[in-house]
């Protein structure tokens, strides 16, 4: 496993606050004897360092694929971290009293992410128990035959779509149907007016991504203006046609207070 040695320094020392720390005696792999480092635990990666206030660690320890035990060594308090792997090399460490001693061996053997999978499982487990002893699991389970009808609708629409009718092999959309006024009734996403095609028309696309044949264009003399308010063809004019509405309720509401 390679480890970008800056980013472990900074894992290391920044602020995110670690699982556990302390003091304990490492026993080096070239000079055997122990030595005392200051160690953190963060997730599953173990670093120590030569003092407590050292700015960067000497050394850190992945925990993954491990196991820890205690070992016999002349050191009192003694615990090894072993991999699975024939090469590996074994840590040998030991705390100042037996209660630290629990302590470590406790936390390093929950630190690696193989435990979190187990304890995670464990908690679903009890977690359908608990819902099934409750009946909530029975409730839970409406919602997914209300998505298998969306689904079931999605795929209905789907078919659908896909019965357009076809005529020479192409098939088309049906045109839309235009109005008095000179819009148009239901058009969809992939119609543009003049201006916007290249033809200068509406331009359509078939189901088969093909162009389709030319829509008539669109009457410019057609009557903008609403059928309710005659002579609002534009916004402003619409506007002031209401405000007069507005004004006059108002007027009618100062008067009665």
């Amino acid at each position: 496993m390679k480890l970008n040695e800056r980013s472990v320094a900074h894992y290391a020392t920044c602020d995110t606050p670690p699982d556990k720390t302390g003091f304990l005696f490492k026993k080096g792999e070239r000079n055997t004897a122990y030595h005392r480092r200051w160690f953190i635990l963060k997730g599953n990666m173990l670093f120590y360092f030569e003092e407590r206030d050292s700015r960067e660690p000497i050394g850190v320890i992945v925990l993954e694929g491990c196991t820890v035990e205690l070992c016999e060594s002349a050191e009192e308090f003694a615990f090894a971290v072993k991999f699975d792997c024939a090469k590996a090399r074994v840590y040998k460490m030991a705390a100042e009293n037996q209660a630290a001693m629990e302590s470590w061996v406790k936390a390093l053997s929950r630190a690696s992410f193989d435990y979190m999978k187990l304890v995670v499982k464990e908690l679903e487990r009890q977690l359908e128990e608990i819902q099934e002893a409750s009946g909530i699991g029975a409730q839970q389970g409406k919602p997914k035959s209300s998505r298998g009808k969306q689904s079931a609708r999605i795929r209905s629409g789907v078919q659908l779509i896909s019965g357009i009718s076809r005529e020479n092999g192409v098939a088309w959309n049906k045109p839309p149907a235009a109005l008095v006024n000179g819009f148009v009734e239901g058009a969809s996403s992939c119609l543009a007016w003049k201006g916007c095609g290249d033809s200068g028309n509406i331009v359509g696309c078939g189901a088969d991504g093909v162009r389709a044949p030319p829509v008539p264009p669109r009457r410019f003399g057609a009557s903008l203006e609403s059928p309710v308010s005659p002579g609002t063809g534009c916004f402003s004019k619409l506007h002031d046609w209401y405000g007069k509405e507005v004004e006059e309720l108002r007027a009618q509401w100062l008067q009665s207070q």
